[in-house]
């Protein structure tokens, strides 16, 4: 597990506003923390460098002509840490969890098209090594996206 950064009260206030709007500048910054903008450009990087934060472009997958998303349940019948690894080598597969409680791994899918998750769900992901059964859960609306964690 990697070594939880701590971060002060201005620092997390940085967070919060990149998780805003990540074009921010560092002028913008700068005024809404009190701090020079040298000294948030500085503060922002060490940021970035040590992991805590990413700025990154999120994309809406229906806009992109990929109209299907579905999480599926994974049950698996031998290393939970090997087959999850394989799951994530899987293009289509943007997200992998490995879980307590009824499903050994979660993993999120993005598809062009029923048949492209069927595929992707029947050929590649229940063919693999290890995996015992899969269960699929078609996202019907995404409600709420958030990306506040920790500092909210």
């Amino acid at each position: 597990m990697a070594d939880r950064v701590a971060l002060d009260d201005i620092s997390k206030h940085l967070v919060s506003l990149l998780q805003k709007d990540g074009r921010m500048s560092y002028a913008a910054m700068a005024a809404e923390v009190g701090l020079s903008e040298a000294a948030v450009r500085h503060r922002v990087a060490k940021l970035l460098d040590g992991g805590v934060v990413q700025v990154v472009a999120v994309t809406d997958p229906l806009q992109l002509g990929f109209p299907r998303q579905a999480m599926i349940g994974v049950t698996v019948s031998s290393d939970v840490r090997k087959v999850a690894a394989e799951i994530a080598e899987v293009a289509e597969v943007d997200y992998v969890v490995i879980t307590a409680g009824r499903f050994d791994i979660l993993a999120e899918i993005v598809a062009e098209s029923d048949d492209n998750l069927l595929d992707i769900v029947a050929s590649r992901i229940i063919d693999l090594p290890g995996v015992a059964s899969t269960e699929t859960f078609m996202y019907l609306k995404l409600e709420k996206q958030t990306y506040a964690w920790g500092v909210r």
